[in-house]
């Protein structure tokens, strides 16, 4: 071999350094890779935050009802309590992931983390035994609670397929709503493409209202479509 075809010392044949690949070609590999840097904090909301519902309710809901039924303290006008979502997952028998993926969804529905429900006892002819995953469920309250009837009344609803409003008899007795879905993908927040099963949920608004009547109206004031 001649004397300048010979490889220097610290070089490999194919011409790279002895320590490996060059510092270029090492960053061009991470790159390919897709590895990505440390995590961006979340920012955090304006002090003066409040979310659309929670203002429509002190400037023009609170104000309505009271001109309506003549309360005479501010403490007897009704207002939401919590809104309690829920999805029971009957093939969760044979398939505890259908569970996982289940509360995978309700969290980004309701935008935190939802609990695993089980069963109390067991029961032989439907194969299942205590203590078993067949659901999942959130409550919430607070902002969450404004945020998520926000999204629910102006752009789930809507969304339903042959949709004709919802059932104004769905009352308890005690100023609490109780509504069905048949497929939780209405929502935004869920990627249709990436759904392995489509679910139903139920949706639970709590009220202060002592009766029928004063709950349906506040619901009325918060737009929900009942029909006539």
């Amino acid at each position: 071999m001649a004397e300048k075809d010979k490889p220097k010392s610290g070089q490999a044949k194919g011409g790279a350094a002895k320590g490996g690949a060059p510092k270029v070609a090492r960053e061009k590999k991470a790159a390919g890779k897709g590895e990505k840097g440390p995590a961006q904090p979340a920012k955090p909301r304006p002090k003066d935050y409040k979310p659309r519902m929670k203002a429509l309710y002190e400037d023009v809901v609170r104000k309505a009802l009271t001109e309506k039924f003549g309360y005479t303290n501010r403490m007897q006008v009704p207002k939401l309590d919590k809104i309690v979502l829920n999805m029971g997952v009957g093939e969760a028998v044979n398939d505890r992931k259908k569970v996982d993926n289940a509360a995978k969804d309700l969290a980004l529905i309701a935008g935190q983390k939802a609990v695993i429900t089980r069963s109390r006892k067991s029961i032989a002819t439907f194969k299942v035994r205590d203590g078993m995953a067949l659901g999942t469920k959130v409550t919430l309250r607070g902002d969450r609670m404004y945020e998520f009837l926000d999204r629910f009344v102006t752009i789930a609803l809507p969304r339903v397929k042959d949709f004709r409003g919802l059932n104004p008899k769905s009352f308890d007795g005690r100023g609490n709503y109780a509504c069905g879905l048949k497929e939780h993908i209405v929502f935004p927040e869920i990627a249709y493409e990436e759904v392995a099963d489509v679910l139903g949920m139920d949706v639970i608004v709590c009220t202060t209202a002592g009766t029928d009547d004063e709950a349906r109206e506040l619901l009325k004031n918060f737009n929900f479509p009942f029909r006539s």
